[in-house]
């Protein structure tokens, strides 16, 4: 019985936390941050596998303990390509213990093409990571490209923005700094 106690006690603590948090990050959809569609419900994000540059196979599951900002994006994508070097300095800016953005390219991007894409905008501090079969995507309902997610150190979605954004503002910053704190 107390088990069970302290199961519903934590239940609900997590559900207030939730609920807190969520007002917290909508007061802060401002400038950039209008777009983002805070989730409903913390669901898992997909923990389908993916591969690194040099083809070692990666989960979301691996930045578990972190915020994280994954961004589904592809070398053909105009607005992917806009975007990727505000990602690039706020992985620069903020990236570390407690968060990290993590880009994940979605179907055909050959590795070659990637590397020159990155090489060209200037992007070094991103990981290149490649969803060849979209099974990620898929699984997290990608429609379009770009889309970014939000994931709570649980590896949970928090929120999400569909299409380009300015990554490195104060107003995402805020954003990202809320769930850090959260």
């Amino acid at each position: 019985m107390r088990r069970l106690a302290a199961i519903v006690l934590y239940t609900a603590l997590a559900f207030g936390a939730n609920t807190a948090a969520a007002a917290d990050l909508a007061a802060l959809k401002t400038g950039e941050m209008r777009k983002l569609a805070l989730a409903d419900d913390l669901v898992p994000a997909s923990e389908a596998v993916f591969e690194d540059a040099a083809g070692n196979q990666k989960q979301i599951a691996d930045w578990r303990g972190k915020v994280v900002l994954v961004n589904l994006w592809a070398t053909w994508c105009a607005p992917c390509r806009t975007e990727m070097p505000s990602l690039d300095r706020l992985e620069a800016a903020m990236g570390g213990e407690d968060f990290a953005v993590v880009t994940l390219a979605t179907g055909r991007n050959p590795l070659p093409a990637i590397e020159k894409f990155f090489a060209d905008a200037g992007v070094t501090h991103l990981p290149i990571l490649r969803d060849e079969h979209q099974v990620f995507s898929r699984e997290m309902g990608a429609l379009g490209l770009p889309v970014s997610i939000l994931l709570d150190r649980d590896g949970r979605e928090v929120a999400r923005l569909i299409g380009g954004a300015e990554w490195d503002t104060p107003e995402s910053k805020a954003v990202i700094s809320a769930l850090i704190d959260g």
